[in-house]
């Protein structure tokens, strides 16, 4: 049967909530005799009806119908894009080796199959993730470019280069200039290409992060970095304390982790801790005295979490450890009761990306938490108990936008890595919801009278991180919603104000994603080597 008849009844029908649409797709496929059809369907179907009819969408309507509506709640969409396997130079205790995936992934997880099916093709791995969300009713302007896969900066900077500008053509639907064949030096000049026409396309990447180890980082590589336009950086942190790290024969010791964090941050990346409670060698006051040290000692203090409970898996050297007795996962109580304190003490500027791996526990786990779904269960035991996390993540605006809410401005300073953090943000007067945020950075050559280790850097203050949350609106549309309030702009002049008045400098610089730079020029900034740069 066709969906021509039931489109036509779609859009007679006054639906205005979830139930009303579920009731409707329940009368549909007893009236036709057919499965009850998904959002998906009918939403594709929907736009094929307006094209026909060359009518507008209802945005209501289609609001409804955007399958799994959390995805571009926080302004932008992820598309995640795994690397191909390569060996990596960690021997880690609770790392699985799966055959023919790059090492500490599995099959199961969903960015994993997309890779697989697509032979780990970066062009085809983000153009078949931008369809999906597009098919689900999300606006696909605004892309976080999230490349996965391991220890990134292990693999051979030709790879990484051609793997990036291969993403950034997936986004522009240019016709490759060069393959993996082509020589580095060529291969470079068609990413700055693809970088270049990626500013004014449909689907702009306004960021873009990559996972690696804390020891790979240093001034050459963040320089590298900034080349591939990436803007945050994943650092596989697990623990604090070098006893913990040596056990489980991480490569690394904590001195690396305060050396990466110092640098990245003085380079104006955002920056995220992979952490891992409940390893070898720790036990729970410990790891709740490690997310305590996390945020109290400015050597560290991240701007994003992720925290992977560690889990025990047949394909990791640990699983030996937990048949021999040697090596005992916490209980689920223990677990959740543990993430909540955490939860409890994590300050304003930071957002908790994850909590637990997206993996098919019940099938690969054999011991530790099974739960896929933590995240959920805080949020229940949060309101059962009458507690709020204070992260970003927790207080972001969403889909509860009121136009008439008055919003307030915060500013939060704190120090870190030997140089000052000012968080501004605009929030509701009880702080509960976030509406847009800026992260500014007094960089730590500026206390010591040091010279940048990136020149254009010398003498500027660095935007680290602007972004306004709410549902993502298409970068050629003027709906009201939190991103068209002028709240970043507001946010930018009250940064260019500190920076001038508080520290007397003279340079602000930001480290923009490729897909905003046109927004900073409408600031007032020039592109200079990879920052947008503005002098007063």
């Amino acid at each position: 049967m066709s969906f021509q008849a039931i489109i036509r009844e779609l859009t007679k029908t006054k639906i205005k909530n979830l139930d009303d649409l579920s009731s409707f797709k329940r009368r549909v496929s007893k009236k036709y005799k057919i499965p009850c059809p998904s959002n998906a369907e009918l939403l594709k179907e929907y736009h094929k009806f307006l094209k026909r009819k060359r009518k507008k969408p209802s945005r209501a309507l289609e609001s409804l119908l955007k399958t799994r509506p959390i995805r571009s709640l926080s302004g932008i969409v992820n598309v995640a894009v795994l690397t191909k396997p390569y060996p990596c130079p960690g021997k880690c205790l609770y790392c699985p080796a799966e055959k023919g995936i790059p090492k500490s992934y599995l099959s199961g997880e969903p960015a994993v199959e997309r890779a697989k099916l697509l032979k780990f093709d970066p062009w085809l791995q983000t153009q078949k993730r931008i369809e999906m969300l597009k098919n689900q009713g999300h606006p696909t302007d605004k892309i976080q470019l999230r490349i996965i896969g391991g220890t990134f900066s292990y693999y051979p900077k030709k790879y990484q280069a051609w793997f990036t500008k291969e993403c950034f053509r997936a986004c522009n639907h240019s016709t490759p200039k060069t393959s993996l064949r082509s020589p580095k030096e060529e291969i470079e000049k068609d990413l700055l290409r693809e970088q270049k026409k990626n500013e004014k396309v449909k689907h702009r990447i306004v960021g873009i992060s990559v996972e690696t180890r804390p020891d790979f980082i240093d001034e050459k590589e963040i320089i590298w970095l900034r080349k591939l336009g990436v803007t945050m950086v994943e650092l596989g942190v697990q623990s604090i304390y070098d006893e913990v790290l040596n056990l489980n024969l991480r490569g690394h010791k904590v001195k690396e982790t305060v050396l990466a964090t110092k640098l990245l941050r003085d380079a104006g990346f955002k920056i995220l801790y992979q952490m891992m409670p409940n390893l070898p060698g720790s036990d729970l006051k410990k790891d709740e005295k490690m997310f305590e040290e996390l945020f109290e000692n400015q050597d560290f203090r991240p701007d994003l979490l992720k925290i992977y409970p560690c889990a025990i898996l047949k394909e990791a050297p640990l699983y030996k450890w937990y048949l021999k007795g040697k090596y005992k996962p916490y209980s689920l109580k223990e677990l959740i009761n543990l993430l909540k304190k955490i939860k409890l003490k994590i300050p304003y500027y930071v957002r908790i990306q994850r909590i637990i791996r997206d993996i098919s526990s019940e099938k690969v786990i054999e011991g530790g938490a099974k739960v896929s779904n933590l995240r959920q269960l805080l949020a229940e035991l949060s309101k059962k108990e009458g507690w709020q996390c204070h992260c970003i993540r927790c207080r972001e605006i969403k889909e509860k936008y009121d136009p008439k809410e008055k919003v307030y401005l915060f500013r939060l300073d704190y120090k870190a890595s030997g140089g000052k953090e000012i968080f501004l943000s605009f929030e509701t007067k009880n702080r509960k919801k976030l509406y847009s945020l800026l992260r500014l950075r007094i960089p730590s050559q500026f206390f010591t009278k040091e010279k940048h280790f990136i020149k254009v850097l010398d003498g500027a203050g660095i935007i680290r991180d602007i972004q306004t949350f709410g549902p993502l609106v298409p970068i050629d549309q003027k709906k009201l919603a939190p991103q068209h309030r002028g709240l970043g702009k507001k946010l930018i002049k009250e940064a260019e104000r500190i920076l001038k008045k508080e520290f007397k400098l003279k340079k602000m610089a930001v480290i923009a994603g490729i897909g905003v730079r046109d927004y900073f020029r409408k600031q007032g900034y020039k592109l200079k080597e990879t920052y947008m740069i503005k002098l007063f």
